[in-house]
């Protein structure tokens, strides 16, 4: 079977005395039966080229399912006097969200069966479950495209009867008012920014909702919440630099709202509130790794903003937990997360331990004010995500649940997990890359390794824990994670200098990465693979242009690679949004300097490494077309015979498939695909 070729339209792009040709342009046309034809041949190549696996791949799908547990349920959690659970049913695919009455020994109470819903669709998703504060009220948000436009539904946990009340192309969040009749909720444009805050009077026709709030800047977008003391309900605008802040005692809807702080080009903010004060971690007064600072309800401005936790050169303050007689902060130092108590009594303070060379630790959910009691999470390449009980004045630990490995097979003692550091080429920092595999696994030219990066946004991944993971290190994969600039491993700075302008040091950083593997024989380029979603798949389509031969293959999922256009046309999704993270190409600097790296616009006439491509028709957030065009591209140029499969979900966006399991198959494709190219 031939691969597919597409046809080719000229269209000529000019902007600074600049001219771009691009004949796949035309792609961008959704309902153009020649572009749904084009993505089907796709498919249908695809499964030709992997037809050779397709028993394998539903061996690896029902090995990574075995390893879950099928009737699992989450750690039960008490709110406002019930305990809430999230539960899965055997043979079902969607959670069932429940409650129970003061203790655990009462009566199951059913909020919301996801699985009823989502009866009949090919894609379902609820995104928020939000339920009054009297108890007997509950809203819920669901999407059935996979496009994140939700709408909103309520439903009477009394009666089990489901509102009238309809309102569509929303955030998905919804935030209930304490006299349990009014709530706010968020519109998205055209685009789909979250842009307007309404406010919608329950059993009334949402002709009749109030508009609170419109962000005018297309920079910025808009979010509602309550604190944990449930006392106020807080608008927040942010861009990726930015923030501000308005609010009003959720006891009255129709007060006026004030703001924390007009919103300041570079001052970032969010806030907590107790008693009558507000705690808010802020950037400012140049606290690069932020700091914690606390003002008065009455004159929040922060000119009265007085500090509680200083800035730190070394530390980057990623979040904190308030408790009536406790202060928990969320710290990275050298890149590893660490949990600080804080004892405001006795201004004792310390850290909880963890031992592993590389680990995730976070604040749990903590919904009371007045415990004793935290709860936190623990997970490491080795060890499954386990939540904990930490009694504050006992300074006790106690597991509360462990996620469970089933098949009978996994023990964390066969596993073995380092970090190790790489030079970059600049010579300014060394790169931290986290790396777990099996115990009888030998480092040599032969090994496989899978390096994932990510490196945008000041996103960290974090070394954590995957079942389905097993299915690769099993078979004598090392998985690496590359903590490359752009991200926040080490400090903000580290995410400054993966940025708009500094934006190559993410791509060199993981080349660099992969470079130093091969030169301590973990591995070779001949079994070297790259694995990277979203602004991820753009940093391997980047490094595949400028290194098209460290690696064997790379796995490019829903990946953002026609950078220059996407953020020339403001009318796609997230576009003005993202301006701060790569920069205005309306600007000539910006402009040239991202031209320089776009993955789509680099690509030439030469030998390419083994490719998997992956994108979901309905993606919000990277269209289609991108990893579309990029295949054409591709196939038209690249001048080696190394496979290239492109795989369109025509019924998913851009989280892929909806339900428990059916995201299984495509994990089993991609390592299927590495599989079989590491054979070759």
């Amino acid at each position: 079977m031939e691969a597919p070729k597409a046809k080719k339209i000229e269209k000529v792009l000019e902007i600074h005395g600049d001219r771009r040709t691009d004949p796949y342009f035309w792609m961008n046309e959704r309902e153009n039966p020649e572009v749904i034809k084009y993505l089907e041949e796709e498919n249908a190549y695809a499964d030709e080229i992997m037809k050779d696996t397709e028993q394998f791949q539903e061996e690896l799908y029902e090995e990574m399912k075995a390893r879950y547990k099928k009737d699992d349920e989450s750690l039960p959690y008490f709110f406002n006097g019930y305990w809430y659970i999230v539960r899965y049913e055997e043979g079902k695919e969607y959670p069932i969200f429940c409650r129970k009455y003061k203790t655990l020994e009462n009566k199951e109470e059913i909020v919301l069966d996801v699985n009823i819903l989502a009866e009949g669709e090919e894609f379902f998703e609820v995104a928020n479950v939000a339920v009054s504060p009297n108890n007997e009220l509950a809203s819920f948000s669901s999407d059935n495209v996979g496009r994140r436009i939700y709408t909103l539904n309520f439903k009477n946990l009394k009666t089990g009867e489901i509102h009238s009340d309809t309102i569509e192309n929303t955030t998905g969040k919804a935030v209930w008012a304490n006299d349990n009749e009014h709530l706010f909720y968020i519109r998205k444009d055209e685009s789909l920014r979250a842009y307007k805050v309404y406010r919608h009077r329950l059993g009334t026709d949402t002709s009749e909702d109030v508009l609170i709030f419109h962000e005018e800047d297309e920079t910025f977008d808009v979010n509602v919440f309550k604190t944990k003391s449930m006392e106020y309900i807080f608008m927040a605008s942010s861009s990726t630099i930015s923030d501000e802040h308005h609010f009003i005692p959720a006891d009255d809807v129709f007060a006026d709202w004030k703001v924390i702080q007009p919103r300041i080009d570079d001052l970032e903010y969010s806030v907590e509130h107790y008693e009558d004060e507000f705690y808010i971690i802020t950037n400012a007064d140049d606290a690069t790794n932020f700091k914690i600072v606390k003002t008065k309800i009455a004159n929040p401005g922060m000119e009265n903003w007085v500090d509680v936790i200083p800035h730190r050169e070394e530390v980057l303050l990623e979040g904190f937990e308030i408790f009536k007689n406790y202060l928990i902060l969320e710290e990275r130092e050298e890149g590893l997360l660490q949990i600080k108590i804080i004892d405001e009594k006795n201004k004792e303070s310390y850290y909880l331990p963890f031992s592993d060379p590389t680990y995730t630790a976070y604040i749990g959910t903590n919904l009371e004010f007045d415990t004793e009691v935290l709860r936190y999470g623990y997970t490491s390449l080795t060890q499954p995500n386990a939540t904990y009980e930490y009694h504050l004045k006992n300074k006790t630990t106690r597991l509360l649940k462990q996620q469970e490995v089933l098949g009978g097979k996994f023990n964390p003692e066969n596993y073995v997990s380092e970090r190790i550091w790489a030079d970059s080429r600049d010579g300014e920092v060394k790169v931290p890359i986290s790396l777990v595999y099996h115990k009888d696994t030998k480092k040599s030219a032969e090994t496989p390794v899978l390096v994932y990066g990510y490196g945008s946004y000041g996103h960290t991944v974090d070394a954590s824990f995957s079942n389905v993971r097993l299915s690769l290190l099993d078979r004598g994969f090392i998985y690496a994670i590359a903590h490359i600039r752009g991200g926040e491993y080490l400090g903000r700075e580290w995410y400054e200098d993966g940025k708009m302008l500094f934006k190559k040091n993410t791509f060199f950083d993981f080349i660099d990465a992969g470079k130093h593997l091969v030169k301590e024989n973990y591995t070779s380029s001949k079994h070297l693979y790259a694995m990277g979603g979203s602004a991820g798949g753009l940093l391997v389509g980047a490094v595949m242009n400028y290194e098209p031969i460290l690696f064997n293959g790379i796995v490019a999922q829903v990946p953002f690679v026609d950078v220059v256009s996407t953020m020339l046309d403001e009318t796609i999704p997230l576009t003005t949004g993202e301006y701060d993270e790569w920069g205005n190409p309306n600007d000539e600097e910006y402009y040239r300097y991202m031209k320089e790296y776009s993955p789509y616009d680099n690509i030439e006439a030469k030998d390419y490494p083994h490719l998997l491509i992956t994108t979901g028709f309905h993606d919000s957030q990277v269209q289609y077309w991108e990893p579309a065009k990029w295949t054409a591209k591709l196939r038209e140029l690249k001048t080696d015979h190394n496979i290239l499969v492109f795989k369109t979900d025509m019924s998913s966006g851009h989280g892929g498939a909806s339900g428990r399991f059916e995201s299984l198959k495509e994990d089993a494709l991609e390592y299927a695909f590495l599989l079989k190219i590491d054979k070759m």
